[in-house]
């Protein structure tokens, strides 16, 4: 097993995936960085620590140290938008989501390189996460693949305004079945955070590409704007973890785990 890749292997019939949280950048990549602060700015900070009570629902948990500068493992692998027509970042990103140079002129990554960190990193954690998928599916008749991620609330170039805090995810509806979107959108309403079904984010490429409902296995995306746990900074500055923030929200999504767990042996 690769050291960037943890993988708590659990019997209930949920996979929690966390694509993002990863700030570690490989040195042969990090050289060619105009900033290291810059290149870890969008990382989905404390999803680890946010979802911690996964592990004492039986979930399994797939995660991943490598930042998605290096590469985005919730990116299609061919490199085609997942949202085309609107700004976005792709599977070797050369921006941040503010649309600043990644890297130092003449330094973006070309397609060895890509192909490169395709073999290394991509595929590691997409072998993980089917043969965890493949294992419970023999052991449940469907199970949820459940996509944890965060942002920033403002980010101009990709939405306007303040983003909601929960934002939903199915792939218009059909990454999972109606009855597991019914009881994600009961715990967005009763959980007093603003919050949206397929909105901006409609799921990346794990929703998208997991989401099988009629092969038993309902994905879901939960896009949280990092407000609602933790301190934003301004600029730069590395995020704070905020305990009293994030203990309200967590157990609203402890409570939509576990139905959805109960919902899966219906």
């Amino acid at each position: 097993m690769n050291d960037w890749l943890h993988v708590r292997t659990g019997s209930a019939p949920l996979i929690v995936s966390i694509p993002h949280a990863g700030t570690v950048i490989p040195p042969e990549i990090a050289e060619h960085l105009v900033d290291h602060d810059l290149a870890i700015h969008d990382a989905d900070w404390f999803i680890p620590e946010l979802y911690a009570f996964a592990e004492r629902l039986g979930a399994t948990i797939v995660r991943t140290e490598i930042s998605r500068t290096a590469i985005d493992v919730n990116r299609d692998p061919s490199g085609q938008s997942l949202y085309p027509g609107q700004a976005t970042t792709g599977l070797c990103p050369d921006t941040t989501f503010d649309g600043e140079p990644l890297y130092k002129p003449g330094h973006s990554p070309r397609q060895t390189e890509i192909a490169r960190r395709r073999i290394s990193y991509f595929a590691p954690y997409h072998d993980v996460l089917e043969g965890e998928i493949d294992r419970l599916r023999l052991i449940h008749p469907r199970i949820v693949v459940y996509d944890a991620h965060s942002i920033r609330s403002h980010v101009d170039r990709l939405f306007d305004g303040e983003l909601p805090a929960l934002n939903l995810g199915t792939n218009s509806g059909a990454s999972a079945d109606t009855g597991a979107v019914a009881i994600a959108e009961k715990h967005m309403a009763a959980s007093g955070f603003s919050h949206v079904t397929n909105g901006r984010f409609k799921g990346g490429w794990i929703t998208r590409h997991y989401g099988q409902p009629d092969g038993g296995v309902h994905a879901l995306q939960m896009e949280i704007a990092q407000r609602a746990y933790m301190d934003e900074p301004a600029g730069l500055e590395l995020p704070v973890w905020n305990p009293d923030r994030a203990a309200a929200l967590q157990g609203p999504l402890d409570a939509m785990l576990t139905d959805l767990i109960e919902w899966t042996h219906q």
